[in-house]
C-alpha cells in the first residue's frame, strides 16, 4: 500500500512539472510570436509612413508637373560679366557687350554645350521620376502582399530601397535648377583689347518660364482679336515675344492659307485685319536671342471671328 502511494506521488510529481514545462514553452512561444509581430508593426508602419509622408502621391504628381513645366521652359546661355570696359585706339574707355568680344564660332560651341547639358538634365530628371514611381508601387505591394515572415525577412533589402528613393528625391530637387557651364578655352581674345585686362567670365545656363494663353482673356470679334498671354511666374520685366498668326483652311485645295508674324514687348496683343467667320491659329513664343540654347514650347489658341455684323456690334457695345 505504501509502495502504491509513492508511485502515485512520484507521477503526481513528474506530471506537474511536464504540465509546468508545457505552461513556460507555450509562455515563451507567445512572447517570441509577440514580439515578431510588434516588429513586424513597426517596420510596417515605417514603411507606410514614408509612403504617405516623403515619398507620396501628392509629391509625385508635383514631382510629374514641375518635370513638364521644365520641359517648356526656355534655357539661356548666361555669361558674367555681361560688360566690359574696353580701351580704343584713342585710350578711350568704353563700356562693351561681352557678346561683341566673344568669337561667334566660340559663342555656337558654347550654346551647343548648353544645350546638350541641358537635355542631358531633362533626360534624368525623367530617368530618376520613373525610378520614384517605380519605387513607391513596389513598397506598396510589398506592405499589401506579404506576409509576416516574408516582410521580415526582406527588410534589409526595403531598407536600402527606401535609402535609394532617398537619395533619388534629393538628386531630383537638386537637378530642377540649370548648372554651370565649364570650358576650359579662352572665350576673349586679347588681340585687340590694348592691354585690358580680361575679367574672369562665368558661364551658366538659366531658364525663363513657359508663355501661355489666357483662354478666359483672349477672343475674337468679327475682324480682330484680343490676345493674353503670361507665365506662371507673372514675371514682371516684359521682354520680347513672338506671336504668330495662321489662317486655317481646312486643307481646302482652292483656297491657299496665310501666315504672319509680329513682334510684341507686352502680355496683349489686338490682332487687326481678320475675315469674319473663320478660324486662326495663334501662337506665342519668346523672340529668338543669340544666347538661347534650348526651346521647343510654344502655346497655340485657336479662335473664330464672328461672321454676323450684328452679333459682333451688340458684343461690342456690351464690352
Amino acid at each position: 500500500f505504501l509502495t502504491q502511494q509513492l508511485s502515485f506521488g512520484i507521477m503526481a510529481v513528474i506530471l506537474n512539472e511536464f504540465e509546468t514545462s508545457l505552461e513556460s514553452a507555450a509562455n515563451s512561444e507567445d512572447q517570441q510570436g509577440s514580439a515578431t509581430w510588434e516588429s513586424y508593426l513597426e517596420r510596417r508602419n515605417l514603411v507606410l509612413q514614408f509612403l504617405h509622408c516623403d515619398l507620396s502621391l501628392d509629391h509625385l504628381q508635383h514631382y510629374r508637373n514641375r518635370l513638364e513645366l521644365l520641359k517648356k521652359c526656355y534655357f539661356y546661355l548666361e555669361i558674367e560679366p555681361k560688360h566690359m570696359n574696353v580701351r580704343n585706339q584713342n585710350h578711350v574707355v568704353h563700356r562693351t557687350d561681352i557678346l561683341q568680344l566673344i568669337d561667334p564660332c566660340r559663342l555656337q560651341r558654347l550654346k551647343k554645350m548648353g544645350k546638350n547639358q541641358t537635355e542631358i538634365q531633362l533626360s534624368l530628371l525623367t530617368e530618376l521620376l520613373e525610378q520614384l514611381e517605380r519605387g513607391w508601387e513596389e513598397l506598396r505591394r510589398y506592405v499589401d502582399t506579404c506576409d509576416v515572415a516574408t516582410f521580415l525577412s526582406q527588410w534589409d533589402l526595403m531598407m536600402q530601397k527606401l535609402s535609394k528613393l532617398t537619395e533619388f528625391m534629393g538628386t531630383f530637387l537638386s537637378l530642377q535648377v540649370p548648372g554651370k557651364l565649364y570650358v576650359k578655352q579662352q572665350l576673349v581674345s586679347y588681340e585687340g583689347l590694348r592691354g585690358t585686362r580680361i575679367p574672369n567670365i562665368r558661364l551658366s545656363i538659366c531658364m525663363k518660364m513657359p508663355l501661355v494663353f489666357d483662354r478666359k482673356e483672349s477672343f475674337a470679334h468679327k475682324d480682330w482679336a484680343k490676345l493674353t498671354w503670361f507665365t506662371e511666374n507673372q514675371e514682371s520685366r516684359l521682354e520680347k515675344y513672338e506671336l504668330c498668326v495662321k489662317l486655317l483652311t481646312n486643307e481646302s485645295p482652292t483656297e491657299v492659307g496665310y501666315g504672319r508674324s509680329r513682334e510684341v514687348t507686352s502680355n496683349t496683343c489686338v490682332v487687326q485685319d481678320l475675315q469674319p467667320g473663320r478660324s486662326y491659329e495663334f501662337t506665342i513664343r519668346r523672340s529668338e536671342t543669340q544666347t538661347v540654347v534650348f526651346k521647343k514650347w510654344r502655346d497655340s489658341l485657336i479662335l473664330k471671328t464672328k461672321a454676323d455684323a450684328t452679333e459682333d456690334a451688340e458684343s461690342s457695345a456690351c464690352t
